[in-house]
């Protein structure tokens, strides 16, 4: 029987310090809808999805009910568009996207992931078409979200890739310019991308999985740092990584009982346990509030890349004691605008593009959720998406860039999104031009440690 310390415990740590589940994500394989017959395929596609969920949020809605564990959203995430893509038109991917969106409305979930496309070592025609149809795709449905791998540690770095979604960030902000160019915010550029993350914008469906899997994602950046705050000045950082272990083993402990209890009342097999600490825009609810409880004056101050490290090494050590089925992104993410405390440090300047490009080394994804000026060019938006990418390839980890350069803003607006994408300060950026650098195209190789069979 669990000690009523830490039933009382676990109950501080979900009305006091905003524990949550984060997401719990079904990912559904559509494969056997591929066809020919565009009509036929996105039929199937829609009955798909939607006999595969049917039930998902209504269940949700009852393991959060029964455990008293606030389950903020379901999700769904399906196999990268772009294999179903091969025979359509551009219109055609763009109505395969309102089919996903016309699913996901219909059960009742916030997001559903997967309409991308995996192009790390070259385009395929379904690949190509899927990429031109981003911008309207996006600007044309509510619920869908995209995601490109243009990189792996094994294939290296596909510069004609990224010099293409430069120009597609530029073209989506246009086409949403009136809702703050939100188009961007459901749009990641990944390196390394994991084919069982259960956050958006990067979830899709991988290749390697089952017909259908349950993966859960758990928050708890204000859990984490109470427990800093409670230990005091005078707790060492070995201490400080001790205790940072032990409260990241209860959150995903929690996150694993609800992972099996949806999976069999779904029955649908378990995949994985995300166990990022990922932030909201609610007060305590902050990574960068954790790395000022460590003892920084200011997130983004001199040791804050040092302190992060420590946190995200700590936070997997726990997960991985908890659960067998860590899997995802799981550590620290640093978004700026679902952050309060990273907003703050942006807005106050003490948080630079710069170093959150240096942060992201250590951490869990990378340059996320990232307003810059709405007329940065796209040369320079795959300038920063070159160099973030690269950080992926070279350390053999994920990372992403999910940019906004919000149409009609400068340096110092706010751009507001609302709910749990919150609000980010458009933050500057350097404006000496990759321009021929980009233009060169081609590839850049794998590092010379990918030689590993």
């Amino acid at each position: 029987m669990p000690a009523i310390e830490d039933i009382l415990e676990t109950l501080n740590m979900i009305h006091e310090e905003c524990l949550d589940i984060r997401t719990v994500t079904m990912g559904i394989s559509l494969y056997d809808c591929i066809s020919d017959d565009e009509k036929s395929m996105n039929r199937m596609v829609y009955e798909k999805i939607t006999q595969s969920a049917y039930n998902l949020v209504a269940t949700a809605e009852e393991i959060e009910k029964q455990y008293g564990i606030p389950i903020i959203h379901k999700r769904i995430a399906v196999t990268p568009a772009s294999l179903l893509c091969g025979r359509l038109t551009r219109d055609g991917a763009v109505r395969l996207a309102a089919t996903l969106d016309r699913a996901a409305r219909e059960l009742g979930v916030n997001f559903i992931g997967g309409f991308g496309a995996l192009v790390q070592k070259g385009f395929s025609t379904g690949a190509l078409t899927l990429i031109d149809a981003l911008p309207e795709a996006l600007a044309t449905t509510e619920r869908v979200c995209a995601s490109v791998n243009v990189a792996s540690t094994k294939a290296g770095i596909n510069m004609d890739a990224i010099a293409r979604m430069g120009e597609i960030i530029r073209e989506t902000a246009y086409v949403t310019r009136e809702n703050g160019s939100i188009g961007c915010a459901k749009l990641v550029v990944f390196a390394n991308a994991p084919e069982d993350n259960p956050f958006m914008a990067g979830a899709f469906h991988g290749v390697g999985e089952p017909e259908r899997v349950i993966n859960v994602g758990v928050s708890g950046p204000g859990v984490v740092a109470s427990a800093i705050r409670r230990a005091g000045e005078d707790c060492s950082l070995s201490e400080l990584a001790n205790l940072i272990k032990k409260t990241a083993f209860k959150i995903t402990r929690v996150g694993q009982l609800v992972a099996h209890e949806a999976g069999r009342r779904l029955g649908v097999p378990f995949g994985i346990v995300d166990l990022s600490l990922a932030p909201t825009p609610a007060i305590g609810d902050s990574v960068a509030y954790i790395l000022e409880s460590m003892g920084l004056e200011k997130c983004g101050c001199a040791g804050t890349t040092a302190a992060l490290a420590m946190l995200n090494d700590a936070v997997k050590k726990g997960g991985v004691m908890a659960s067998s089925r860590v899997g995802g992104l799981s550590g620290a993410f640093i978004p700026v605008s679902e952050d309060a405390g990273m907003i703050a440090a942006a807005r106050s300047g003490d948080l630079t593009l710069e170093k959150l490009e240096a942060m992201t080394a250590v951490c869990s994804v990378g340059l996320d959720m990232i307003a810059i000026p709405g007329d940065t060019p796209p040369e320079v938006i795959s300038g920063i998406i070159a160099d973030e990418i690269s950080i992926g390839v070279v350390n053999s980890k994920t990372t992403a860039a999910r940019l906004i350069p919000a149409w009609g803003c400068g340096v110092g607006d706010m751009v507001r999104f609302g709910g749990l994408l919150g609000e980010a300060p458009v933050m500057p950026v350097k404006r000496a031009t990759p321009a021929k650098f980009i233009r060169r195209g081609g590839h850049i190789p794998a590092p010379i440690h990918s030689l590993k069979n």
